[in-house]
């Protein structure tokens, strides 16, 4: 694998730049090993959202979840939610399913995506 970056787009920016130092620190340094792991045959580590041939995948990192894309220059980070944002978004939605399965296929979620995608924070 060539060279590689970790964008982060303004909201995921935005989101680690709301952390306490010392869990950006711990965030930046799991993720720094992502992309290597992601070219695996079989990326255990990660959950799998698709939507109209969108691929997202999730990493759980201690009470974090980070939602991030492929991309040719290595890994967009579109959001870095918490995971009492999510269980609080999946019971307000009412979804009985596991986590990546309810994302997946509720549209809100995807909103959620495309508004960090667009968002000029």
């Amino acid at each position: 694998m060539g060279p590689f970056q970790i964008i982060f787009n303004p909201t995921s920016s935005a989101e680690l730049a709301r952390m306490p130092k010392d869990h950006q620190l711990h965030i930046l340094g799991e993720f720094r090993g992502v992309p290597t792991e992601l070219m695996k045959d079989d990326p255990a580590r990660f959950g799998r959202l698709e939507r109209n041939g969108k691929i997202l995948h999730r990493f759980r990192l201690g009470d974090y979840r980070i939602y991030f894309e492929r991309h040719e220059l290595g890994l967009v980070v579109h959001r870095i939610l918490s995971r009492n944002t999510l269980k609080d978004f999946l019971y307000r939605s009412n979804l009985p399913l596991r986590e990546d399965e309810a994302l997946q296929e509720n549209p809100k979620f995807w909103e959620l995506i495309e508004t960090a995608k667009n968002s000029p924070c």
